[in-house]
């Protein structure tokens, strides 16, 4: 195991410029128990095709497909012994509703390449960046996770453009969005919030 997180070789020379609350956020190491929390309050909105798609969205595991506002949210941020797996658990706490499990694990690759691998192996790759004091997540792709490889899908055009952003709002506090939007049908999907960290590094 290194003391180095995970993610101080993804943002190489910008590690060190990030704001307190983004060290807290990717302090997970690789080969380790480290176990990371974050709590706030989410607002998602869906087109309406994705709406009716929902039960879909389910079964894959994927993200919620509805609107909602005011939604509170959990993130374990998990890391493992095993390897250098960086785990998203979130858990939406829709009302009247069981809570709603999202999970997937980021993998870097060379640089500043990054792959989040879902349910059934659907991936989606991005490069991560430190700009005008945010977090970005740029678009680079989707593939598929067969045996150790990372087989691009030139699905883009199905699914659509991905963008997420991060930027500190206080030393433990931060906010986010994710967006897709469609080549056809415009901006399909956000979601966005604000999260205080709640660090329990193990």
């Amino acid at each position: 195991m290194t003391e180095d997180p995970t993610f101080k070789h993804i943002f190489g020379k910008d590690w060190d410029n990030l704001p307190p609350v983004m060290h807290q956020h990717y302090a997970n190491r690789p080969f380790s128990n480290d176990l990371n929390l974050c709590h706030g309050r989410m607002t998602i909105k869906s087109a309406f095709f994705l709406r009716l798609l929902s039960p879909l969205f389910k079964v894959f595991g994927g993200i919620p497909t509805k609107n909602a506002n005011d939604v509170p949210v959990t993130v374990r941020f998990e890391s493992n012994e095993r390897d250098a797996t960086f785990h998203f658990v979130r858990t939406f706490n829709f009302p009247s509703e069981k809570p709603y499990v999202f999970h997937s694990y980021m993998v870097g690759l060379m640089g500043n390449n990054v792959v989040e691998i879902m349910k059934y192996r659907l991936c989606w790759r991005s490069k991560f960046s430190w700009e005008s004091d945010k977090v970005i997540l740029a678009h680079n792709g989707f593939s598929l996770n067969l045996f150790g490889k990372f087989i691009p899908l030139p699905i883009t055009w199905v699914i659509g453009h991905i963008h997420a952003e991060e930027e500190a709002i206080s030393d433990t506090r931060f906010k986010m969005f994710v967006e897709i939007n469609h080549w056809l049908f415009g901006k399909i999907y956000e979601y966005s919030g604000e999260f205080e960290m709640e660090n329990t590094r193990a």
